[in-house]
């Protein structure tokens, strides 16, 4: 099995690692500093502790890799016009490209969404690029629970969760999709097979479209997020106007926003992925946690003024940061 990994931060590394590990063939598409470790040590991955090196080919030029048979794309949003310009050469007619990153992606609503199934998402993907580089009919969606850091290029400390959701954004369940099940749970990872991607994808957004962009706007970790009563209940009106567009194309969701408050709180004092890009003065992905909801919410009829508030104050904040 030839296995691409796009993007080896915290999460592509740890998967990347773990296919190495159980016998794929496993290269990386890098560069800079990332590229000189994966060369000079492997993928390496601390876990628990106890760090391991796997032998990966590594290129900052995807033709040099080849046809596979899985691209894992896990990069940050705002780096998917850069891979559109050079994913080609990895994409075969059998290529499976699972898409394991935050935010709504793209192909959100291909063959879903009613009478919005199909269309393409301008906050996501402007100009149709990313639709056009990645073919539909290659994508298989995830939804990564787990969570890790890039202690230095090339090495991952896995911190914990082990779960991959994945499933084919028809909702189908096909052979491939069954296939790369096994492949996953062979190589130690716990793989349900959703009958709804989306859900999931926006289920796991609930929460983060908030958390982040306040994280990133405030410095502040997720206890003390959830911690501030006035803070707490401007987050559970954004996820008010969340549900509403999402029930709205068929992806309802049973819970209440306090009662998604609970597990929040028993995460403990974290920082949030776009608060640590923040400290790194790396570009932050707001187009796909927040403003493609609020796209969605127009396109449904719903109002998002909630919303567009913690859109706006997180834009202008990242923008005088040069992160936007």
């Amino acid at each position: 099995m030839k296995v691409c990994i796009y993007g080896a931060g915290a999460i592509g590394g740890w998967i990347g690692h773990k296919l190495a590990a159980s016998g794929c063939d496993v290269s990386v598409v890098a560069r800079g500093a990332t590229l000189a470790a994966l060369q000079q040590h492997g993928l390496r991955l601390n876990d628990g502790g106890n760090i391991t090196a796997q032998q990966v080919q590594a290129s900052a030029q995807p033709a040099d890799l080849g046809v596979q048979d899985l691209v894992v794309l896990a990069v940050k949003a705002p780096a998917l016009a850069e891979v559109a310009r050079h994913i080609a050469p990895l994409i075969g007619p059998d290529t499976i490209v699972l898409t394991a990153m935050n935010g709504v992606p793209w192909w959100f609503l291909q063959g879903f969404g009613g009478a919005r199934a199909n269309q393409r998402l301008s906050t996501v993907d402007p100009d149709g690029t990313l639709e056009k580089a990645i073919p539909a009919a290659n994508i298989i969606g995830c939804v990564v629970h787990a969570s890790g850091l890039v202690d230095e290029p090339g090495l991952i400390r896995h911190h914990k969760g082990n779960t991959l959701i994945i499933g084919e954004p028809s909702g189908r369940k096909t052979a491939r999709v069954e296939a790369l099940s096994a492949l996953l749970a062979r190589a130690g990872f716990e793989v349900p097979v959703s009958a709804q991607i989306q859900k999931d994808i926006w289920y796991k957004l609930w929460g983060n479209m908030t958390m982040n962009p306040i994280s990133a706007l405030t410095g502040a970790t997720s206890d003390l997020i959830m911690g501030d009563e006035l803070v707490c209940g401007f987050t559970s009106n954004v996820m008010l106007e969340a549900k509403e567009i999402g029930a709205r194309v068929g992806i309802p969701i049973d819970q209440t926003p306090e009662e998604r408050h609970v597990i929040t709180r028993k995460l403990g004092a974290f920082k949030t992925s776009m608060l640590q890009d923040v400290e790194a003065g790396k570009p932050v992905e707001l187009d796909a946690l927040v403003s493609a909801v609020r796209e969605l919410g127009q396109l449904t009829g719903v109002a998002t003024p909630f919303t567009d508030a913690l859109l706006g104050l997180a834009r202008l904040n990242a923008r005088m940061r040069g992160l936007y």
